[in-house]
């Protein structure tokens, strides 16, 4: 019994500075799935005021992975607030009782207390990320034997950006097969994290 948790944002910054490209969030939850039993899978979302991230949102959910939102929060100084680790750490540990393996989609050391939490419980925490951004700490709290370098085969987790694609459109989601169906979720919050999009 597998559970994912998406650090879209996370995720989104590595592709788009490291290679320039958009990620494939749906290869990436059918090869952390691979032939197990996928229970829940959850992608921690920021929204924009405009709805512009609407069609990304949908694609999520065509693929079985529920979307929590928030909206970016924009101070009066011009900073932005863009933050979803203690939702997803919360998540993840209300749901752990049901999960025999829990999947984090996400480089960022902050995640660390939360693997050794789980470990604690004897769950197996696994980690997916890009090599290139992923804190060294994490990838030694889950172990080389549970983490996936998405670097390694970055045509299946990588989507290219073409030319005369529209603004919203999101394929490297609609490209993957369907892992399970969940309907999307939308968490009202004050706390925000850059939307997918954004700039």
């Amino acid at each position: 019994r597998l559970g994912g948790y998406i650090d879209v944002q996370n995720m989104y910054e590595s592709a788009r500075n490291l290679f320039n490209n958009k990620v494939n969030f749906g290869n990436i939850v059918k090869k952390s799935v691979g032939d197990r039993q996928l229970i829940r899978a959850i992608a921690y979302v920021v929204s924009t005021k405009t709805g512009e991230n609407q069609p990304f949102f949908d694609a999520l959910w065509n693929l079985g992975i529920e979307a929590k939102e928030k909206e970016l929060m924009e101070y009066e100084s011009g900073q932005k607030k863009a933050d979803w680790d203690v939702g997803l750490t919360i998540d993840a540990i209300e749901n752990a009782d049901n999960l025999d393996v829990i999947v984090i989609v996400s480089g960022d050391g902050d995640y660390v207390p939360l693997v050794k939490h789980l470990q604690h419980k004897g769950k197996i925490v696994e980690a997916a990320a890009f090599r290139e951004t992923t804190a060294t700490r994490l990838l030694d709290a889950v172990g080389k034997e549970n983490y996936t370098n998405l670097s390694e085969n970055k045509r299946s987790f990588l989507i290219a950006e073409r030319r005369g694609r529209k603004k919203d459109d999101t394929p490297e989601l609609k490209t993957a097969e369907t892992t399970a169906k969940a309907p999307t979720q939308r968490a009202n919050s004050t706390a925000a994290e850059a939307a997918p999009t954004a700039k």
